[in-house]
């Protein structure tokens, strides 16, 4: 799964989000989706780089959905079995952007991890993107990832886009404390947010 440079803006995100879900209306009647990966968090709002864009889905029939779906586009990856990260992955050209769907088959009841267990299921937000509805993965979600990859160039947009708009700040806690966050780093986290 090689990654392109960062080159999405909001604008760029939005008219290919809204080109997939065009072409895969009705193939996605009745999947379940969400929009992860830091293309969730630019829908949001936050300027972070985004070079692709991430679709998690239940099943791995949903991959080969979204899959036939798209079929006039170039595929990049057919949709297969990936033992290594326990994933169903396709992988899609869409006007020079790669889209990328996937299941995370981890069994978790966990609520705080952004691609499994109850997390992005339970912990989203519907947000418009032209005549659609993106059930985007919440930002509290994102964040947790992105302390946890170590990754400042994300974490602290969404910090500072957070200290604005606000968050569920006790999921950020319990989310920070149950990934094993040093201590530092969980206060750092809190102390910035809660300088709104």
């Amino acid at each position: 799964m090689a990654h392109s440079e960062p080159s999405l803006d909001q604008a760029r995100l939005r008219e290919t989000l809204i080109t997939v879900l065009d072409h895969a209306t009705p193939a996605r009647t009745h999947v379940e989706y969400r929009l992860v990966g830091t293309g969730a968090a630019l829908l949001h709002g936050v300027e972070v780089p985004t070079a692709d864009v991430d679709i998690l889905v239940r099943r791995r029939e949903d991959v080969d959905a979204f899959g036939a779906a798209l079929s006039s586009f170039r595929c990049l990856s057919a949709p297969a079995w990936l033992p290594e990260t326990r994933q169903y992955y396709g992988n899609y050209d869409v006007h020079g952007v790669e889209v990328e769907f996937s299941t995370v088959e981890i069994e978790s009841e966990a609520d705080i991890m952004e691609t499994f267990g109850r997390g992005p299921w339970d912990r989203f937000v519907p947000i418009p993107c032209g005549p659609h509805t993106v059930p985007t993965v919440a930002l509290e979600l994102r964040l947790i990832t992105e302390l946890f990859r170590d990754r400042p160039d994300r974490s602290q947009p969404i910090l500072r886009y957070m200290q604005v708009h606000g968050c569920d700040i006790d999921f950020v806690q319990r989310g920070m404390e149950a990934m094993g966050l040093a201590q530092d780093v969980r206060e750092d986290v809190l102390n910035q947010i809660e300088a709104s």
